[in-house]
């Protein structure tokens, strides 16, 4: 009777330890193969002892025939014994196979679970950051220098206004420049004229964090834009939040103008998706991704495809779960839940394990 082996795992996705099941498995099975190979190898010595035993019986006569029935009744026992061994062969295998699939099956959820929490907790770290940002440009439009350098402008007002943004630049290391701009779209205070001397003067009426921040209800709301790259910052990847400058800096003020802060978007998510708590083994082979609400790549752990490529997120209907996509890769992702205040963008935090030895 042919050997049987254990049904090899068809989704290579799992590192050495989450194999430990499947490798059990096909242990028992190996065990349980040999043991029976020996109980068969056993009995064909006895159906060959028996087979001799008749032959002798035969040539003994009527001596011999009390010898004969016990040899057939030996014969027929180990033909029993046979069926039984070939019997619980098949039977073990069956059960190794349907076991094998179970702990794949367990593996996977349980991987995919551990990938979907991780992937929450980075869009989870980028919602709690961009909450302070929106804080951040609702409290600063309040500013006496940013208020007064529009209510009643003057080269004074707009160069005191500069200093002031320049020291929370100092404070602030995470955004590139600050900018206030005029009813009409032009910029008349920067923090960082010296390193980005083009911004004054510049016209942003056309730019989206300009219309969006004019357009705010009040105080209390705010405006973001896109991840996008801005050619007037050296052009790096900015998340730009904006909202309109009111008179006195009051909650429903007459608006005088906007002002847009620029998060450097690049370093601070590079840290955020490279700084996945991902297990040795498991790095190399896992990529991490933040989504924007089109799909679009803002951040990549390998960075590939950043604001160039989309993913397909199957599954987009839900808030977190995870797949394996036609590929074999093992997905986890999450939809941002917001922050406080901050209802999110509709980004998703993203996680592609790849099995081992596919790129």
């Amino acid at each position: 009777m042919a050997r049987r082996t254990a049904q090899k795992p068809n989704k290579r996705w799992g590192s050495r330890m989450d194999n430990s099941l499947i490798d059990l498995t096909k242990n028992v099975l190996d065990v349980a193969s040999q043991k029976v190979s020996v109980i068969e190898d056993i009995n064909r010595t006895t159906k060959m002892l028996a087979f001799n035993a008749l032959i002798e019986a035969g040539r003994a006569g009527d001596a011999g025939r009390g010898f004969a029935v016990v040899a057939n009744e030996v014969n027929s026992i180990s033909q029993r014994v046979s069926v039984v061994a070939g019997e619980l062969r098949n039977e073990i295998g069956q059960l190794v196979d349907r076991m094998t699939t179970v702990g794949e099956d367990l593996m996977i959820r349980f991987r995919g679970q551990r990938l979907a929490d991780l992937a929450l907790n980075s869009i989870d770290i980028i919602d709690r950051n961009l909450y302070e940002r929106s804080c951040d440009v609702r409290w600063w439009a309040t500013d006496s220098a940013v208020v007064n350098c529009l209510q009643a402008p003057s080269p004074d007002a707009n160069r005191h206004a500069g200093e002031r943004l320049n020291v929370i630049l100092q404070s602030y290391t995470v955004y590139l420049d600050l900018w206030v701009a005029d009813r009409t779209g032009r910029v008349i205070a920067t923090g960082r004229p010296d390193r980005f001397p083009h911004a004054i003067g510049t016209n942003v009426a056309n730019e989206p964090w300009f219309i969006d921040a004019l357009r705010t209800r009040d105080g209390g709301d705010f405006a973001v834009e896109d991840v996008s790259q801005k050619p007037m910052l050296e052009n790096r990847t900015v998340a730009t939040y904006s909202t309109a400058v009111r008179r006195d800096g009051t909650q429903d003020g007459e608006v005088l103008g906007a002002l847009g802060i620029f998060f450097d978007w690049a370093p601070q998510a590079h840290a955020v998706v490279t700084g996945v708590r991902l297990e040795t083994s498991e790095r190399a082979n896992t990529r991490c991704l933040l989504l924007d609400a089109a799909g679009r790549i803002i951040a990549s752990s390998d960075g590939r495809g950043e604001l160039t490529e989309n993913f397909h997120l199957a599954n987009r209907d839900q808030p977190m779960g995870h797949y394996i996509d036609r590929h074999g890769r093992l997905i986890g992702f999450a939809r941002t839940p917001g922050y406080e205040t901050y209802r999110g963008l509709g980004w998703y935090g993203v996680l592609v394990h790849n099995p081992p030895g596919q790129g």
